[in-house]
């Protein structure tokens, strides 16, 4: 790790372990020169290839980049001035190197512990004419390969700017034959990896929704071509953001490709006024010369230990039981202890409360917003429910959708303009609900007390925070007119309040974020509660694309997997009970079902299931994953966990389909030593980990559809 400067060229070459990233002021403009393997630093960087030494700014490759003077490609940022006219052009103005990972106000990112773990290069660019000041922040780490980059605009001039697009980071790429990658979907299939190759042209990934989406992640890559799990170079491009955004890839005529991140431009607009700053969200760029696999375990290791936070950072997460699907709205008190009960003789140690345990909520139409025990549901109150609960030996968990209001409320009663809304336009409803205007204060100290008095007065060990449907009618009275286009982004700043305060307050519980599934899985709500509910499909078969895609970022510690019930509430297939849990069993493990209607023979699965989860779930949640085979290619998926010291490993193959006469197969393993013997615990079999990695291990001739299988690999023999 560390940050170079060649003072006489004004060369900054920033370093980690195997990444080298370097910027150039050329004729005042911050140029990118290189983002890829590690370069030796020296004299070695002289004479950059193909840099122009002229002004022509549609040619310069540049890491901030404004339109109006020369450069027509996307810009990073753009500014209206008093005058009307949105023309500024940021020149050099100074530099400095800051030791370890300065904050960024009111925003989640990524952290430093000690000062000693990171450097950041603090690059200011200034707009003489208007004052327009843009601090562009870059750190790198000792012990992880990415750069994290931001962007603060200073107004420094003494009349107001009008902030039209600023997005976190820039780069422009010499090499536009790469392949572009991101994760799409929609609700009930999310994370589905697309590919496509570039070609000049812009392409666009985005939500206008107001959350980061079912539909789109806050997330791209460039892949050079064939470049696959183990091979070839990868750049990704993550936004620690959970509203609208915005990710482009241009390529542009001189075949370079420039690609850019950050809040959506799209009816997005700030005031600035003398002396104020506009923080952008914070990008993470992760290079991997080792394929997706590389990509994927440095975004994991970097966002389970340095985005989250707090108590259940490196705790291991509880098995669960949610009443959801087992009752939906339907249950009384000793209903959900009868559930409970179940649970604890199968080995579960936590209980989970869904929605209908407050107001007057029997369905979707009525109550959010009063979070108040429904008394006829539970006559002694949430206390009783989870003191019985606890007596079982189970922590108690509670469901909450704090964000939403239903018309069909007192709080709406009470206060109709709490909503948003544009006056004198319907209130557009999904799922019968609005959403609570969180820019208001009054609003969130409103959400912030109903929390408290339940999370103080009741044993809640865990909270899953729901969020059900997306932004509409983006406005609200307690802003003038001139600042509206300011609410979606103030929203998300007002939630990231709301959840410092609600996490701060209350740091032993375990946080889960939920969108309808996973509507809002972005490393913005990671910051506040390490794991999210993954997707409200359950179905296995789907969930092998769901989950694989979902890795592409995001560890195994932030996902949630549940067995439930069959045929399948959300497709109506039916899977083996064994199937379903090794499925789940690849994130944080959990039951969706109604546990007092197993059959003997499937609560004895269950129990093997719990035991072997409790056994694995470190190598899980902490472990370095390996895909083996991807869903979105064939008929079998598999992946691998396997510990820092490479001493264990958990294998996980599935079939989705059987085969007649199928042949003989085998799965090549990977993240083992080659010079070590591995044994294949519960068979005896021990292999080396050389034949494992290039031979592979002999995959079962299972029977019928739906098939898959576990092994646990330990290394043979003692230490060296």
């Amino acid at each position: 790790m560390g940050i170079f400067v060649d003072p006489a060229r004004l060369l900054f070459h920033l370093t980690t372990k195997n990444t080298s990233y370097l910027i150039q002021i050329v004729n005042g403009y911050a140029a990118h020169l290189h983002w890829g393997k590690k370069l030796r630093h020296g004299g070695n960087l002289a004479d950059w290839p193909g840099l122009p030494d002229h002004a022509n700014l549609d040619m310069i490759p540049q890491e901030y980049p404004q339109y109006g003077t020369g450069d027509f490609r996307e810009p990073a940022y753009q500014v209206q001035l008093e005058d009307g006219s949105r023309i500024t052009e940021l020149l050099y103005k100074t530099h400095r190197i800051v030791r370890g990972k300065p904050a960024l106000a009111g925003l989640p990112a990524v952290y430093a512990e000690d000062e000693s773990e990171a450097d950041t290069l603090e690059l200011v660019l200034e707009d003489r004419y208007s004052g327009l000041e843009v601090t562009l922040s870059y750190t790198v780490f000792a012990d992880h390969d990415a750069v994290c980059r931001s962007a603060r605009l200073v107004n420094g001039g003494n009349r107001p700017l009008r902030i039209l697009r600023a997005l976190s980071a820039s780069v422009d790429m010499k090499k536009a034959d790469h392949d572009l990658v991101w994760l799409a979907g929609a609700w009930g299939r999310e994370a589905q990896i697309k590919r496509r190759q570039l070609a000049q042209g812009k392409t666009m990934i985005e939500s206008r929704r107001g959350t980061s989406s079912h539909q789109a992640n806050p997330f791209i890559a460039l892949a050079s071509p064939g470049a696959n799990e183990e091979y070839g170079d990868v750049y990704g491009i993550s936004l620690v953001y959970s509203g609208n955004f915005a990710a482009v890839a241009e390529v542009d005529f001189m075949e370079t490709v420039r690609c850019a991140i950050g809040i959506n431009p799209f009816d997005f607009a700030w005031q600035l006024a003398p002396g104020e700053s506009f923080q952008t969200p914070e990008a993470v760029l992760v290079f991997s010369a080792e394929g997706f696999g590389g990509m994927s375990r440095a975004y994991h290791r970097l966002y389970r230990t340095r985005l989250c936070r707090g108590a259940w950072r490196d705790r291991e997460r509880p098995i669960l039981v949610n009443n959801w699907e087992a009752t939906y709205f339907d249950f009384n008190a000793d209903k959900l202890v009868e559930i409970a009960k179940a649970g604890a003789e199968l080995g579960i140690e936590l209980f989970v409360l869904d929605d209908g345990w407050f107001g007057r909520r029997d369905d979707d139409t009525t109550s959010l917003g009063d979070w108040a025990e429904n008394r006829r549901k539970l006559p002694g109150g949430l206390k009783d429910v989870a003191d019985r609960i606890n007596a079982l030996g189970l922590k108690f968990g509670l469901w909450v959708e704090p964000e939403m209001v239903s018309p069909d409320s007192d709080l709406y009663r009470a206060h109709p303009d709490w909503c948003l809304h544009v006056e004198g336009r319907r209130r557009t409803l999904q799922r019968h609900q609005l959403v609570l205007d969180l820019s208001r204060a009054e609003v969130r100290d409103y959400i912030f007390g109903a929390l408290s008095r339940i999370f103080s007065t009741v044993p809640v060990a865990y909270v899953k925070w729901d969020m059900n449907r997306a932004l509409t009618e983006i406005g609200s009275p307690a802003w003038p007119a001139d600042r509206q286009q300011e609410l979606a982004h103030r929203y998300v700043l007002g939630l990231y309040e709301l959840l410092e305060r609600v996490t701060k307050a209350f740091p032993h519980i375990l946080f889960e974020c939920c969108s309808s599934g996973g509507g809002r899985f972005d490393p913005g709500m990671l910051h506040y509660m390490p794991q999210t509910w993954t997707s409200d499909d359950t179905d296995a078969v789907e969930r092998l694309k769901i989950q694989y895609g979902t890795s592409l970022v995001y560890p195994a510690s932030a996902i949630g997997a549940h067995v439930s019930a069959v045929p399948n509430h959300q497709v109506g297939r039916v899977t083996p009970l064994a199937t379903r849990g090794d499925v789940a069993m690849s994130g944080n493990f959990g039951y969706e079902l109604d546990l007092t209607k197993l059959t003997d023979e499937e609560k004895e699965t269950v129990k093997r299931q719990v035991v072997l989860y409790k056994d694995v779930r470190r190598l899980v949640q902490q472990g370095n994953l390996y895909r083996l085979k991807s869903p979105f290619e064939g008929n079998e998926a598999a992946w691998m966990f396997v510990s820092d010291d490479r001493t264990e490993a958990l294998v996980c193959w599935f079939r989705v389909l059987a085969e007649p006469f199928p042949p003989t197969r085998t799965l090549r393993l990977a993240g083992l030593r080659e010079d070590w013997d591995y044994e294949v615990v519960g068979e005896g079999a021990v292999y080396g980990g050389d034949r494992l990695m290039h031979a592979g291990l002999a995959l079962p001739h299972a029977h019928g559809d739906f098939a898959s299988r576990l092994w646990r690999l330990r290394r043979a023999g003692g230490a060296e």
